[in-house]
């Protein structure tokens, strides 16, 4: 959830100095873009898995202090829980053999983390919602050393005027919990996708972003059950939007997590103005730096959870650039599920973004954004609006329309053929099986009872196995 800060109560002087950081760096950031000042390099991509530290009994294991200390590595960086860590890649240049790139770093990096894991009698999962998680590991106890966790935590419940946080998700079953604290979050991860693009396709590649959520997450959905219930395929997503909800019945705030408010018309610096104007600040962090660092800005723009965020970095010569960040996707079910999740996300968007037409003129953002929900909620059952009507079935239109549209952004950025094959098969085979995650999941309890325990061993003996998810026995 982002950079540290150094202090976790803040005083209206903090706001006031903090917001005219803001202003000015919005100042510099809009010239940035009237003077077409960002890299307009090759496209290139990469992701950040959040995963799971668990115990011998297969529930959440709090020792990502010790875990971080014993790995030492600066692609490995903590997360809101003790139990949660975050795992970094390298940015790839989208062809060639980038695929194969990403796989081998992840199966080398994840290959350690178990491996240190162990060393302190634990291991890794890479799961949406781990099934085992209960409200008992979801407390301020259990929050990550991390100055900035805290400091959100208290002022979300500022926001909030001190109400509770309400949980209320309706799925094939119902849950309805109040909670004290941010630390529901803590109970959804996420197989984070970038993508840098040019300024001179920011715009298209962002509203492509936004019109493939509702198939990406529909494919990939991996988070049915939570506290013992069966409720959305992906219940990471109403999860995450209400467990760092800053709505209540006593305050008028929007809510952070959020599919947004409309296509982007001429920038991207019309996301970052409405954050500006929709958002009050959480972290007034004074930031050393000059304003051509823009730490103040990123800092508010790191406390926004857009489900596809905009991001600005800068590249080692210190050249700004721009980012899109695809949050729909749960971690796991395997590595080498998740990298092709990855190649299907690289190819359907830039097919997507490079069409004559944009499809945004025939798909309105409330029918994108309605897709995106109703996919999240009924995974490769869901019926969504699309090119040729409303109701269409996401998992023939995956499998006859989309998938093929996928090989052909690879193709064009000419990714190596073998690679295409390879990650796109597993994507054919999942679809054709009608196997993600979620549903292997409700197979195996089908079979095997409600046992949330006996299930998330079932699972991590398979992950441990490497195969991707539609080849796991039940």
């Amino acid at each position: 959830m982002g950079q540290e800060i150094g202090q976790d109560h803040f005083h209206k002087h903090d706001f006031d100095a903090f917001e005219a950081h803001i202003d000015d760096e919005m100042v510099l950031l809009s010239q940035w873009f009237e003077q077409q000042a960002f890299d307009a390099s090759r496209h290139t991509g990469g992701y950040e898995v959040e995963a799971w530290l668990i115990d011998k009994e297969y529930r959440p294991a709090p020792i990502n202090r010790q875990f971080l200390a014993k790995i030492d590595s600066n692609l490995v960086v903590p997360e809101l829980s003790t139990f949660n860590v975050e795992i970094n890649t390298t940015p790839q240049e989208l062809q060639g053999r980038a695929l194969k790139k990403m796989h081998n770093e992840l199966d080398q990096t994840w290959s350690r983390c178990r491996r240190v894991a162990g060393e302190l009698g634990a291991d890794m999962l890479m799961i949406g919602i781990l099934p085992t998680v209960g409200v008992q590991h979801l407390t301020l106890d259990n929050i990550s050393v991390m100055t900035r966790y805290r400091a959100l935590n208290e002022q979300i419940l500022r926001l909030r005027k001190g109400a509770p946080i309400e949980l209320d998700i309706n799925g094939r079953e119902s849950l309805v919990i109040s909670h004290q604290n941010v630390m529901l979050e803590a109970a959804s991860t996420s197989f984070q996708i970038h993508l840098k693009v040019s300024q001179e396709q920011s715009v298209r590649f962002f509203n492509a972003a936004l019109i493939v959520s509702a198939p990406m997450v529909a494919l990939t959905a991996n988070s049915p059950y939570l506290f013992s219930r069966d409720l959305w395929d992906e219940t990471r997503i109403p999860l995450f939007e209400q467990a760092v909800s800053v709505r209540s019945p006593k305050s008028h705030w929007s809510d952070r997590v959020t599919f947004g408010s409309g296509y982007v018309q001429e920038s991207l610096l019309e996301c970052f103005e409405e954050n500006r104007l929709r958002f009050p600040v959480l972290l007034p962090e004074t930031i050393d730096g000059p304003c051509e660092q823009l730490g103040h800005l990123l800092l508010h723009n790191g406390t926004v959870w857009r489900w596809n965020r905009p991001l600005i970095g800068f590249n080692a010569d210190g050249v700004p650039h721009l980012r899109i960040e695809h949050r729909v996707v749960p971690a796991g079910p395997s590595v080498v599920d998740a990298i092709a999740n990855a190649a299907f996300f690289f190819g359907l968007v830039y097919s997507i973004a490079n069409e004559e037409i944009p499809m945004e003129n025939d798909l309105t953002f409330d029918q994108v954004r309605a897709n995106f929900y109703a996919a999240a909620n009924q995974g490769l059952n869901a019926r969504i609006d699309w090119i040729g009507g409303a109701g269409q079935p996401v998992q023939a239109l995956l499998h006859e329309q989309l998938l093929p549209r996928a090989r052909d952004g690879l193709e064009r950025q000419d990714f190596a053929r073998d690679d295409i094959n390879f990650y796109l098969g597993i994507i054919e085979r999942r679809l054709a099986c009608w196997c993600n995650g979620a549903a292997w999941q409700r197979g195996w309890v089908e079979q095997h009872g409600s046992d949330m325990q006996a299930l998330t061993t079932a699972y991590a003996e398979r992950q441990r196995g490497g195969a991707p998810v539609h080849q796991w026995e039940l």
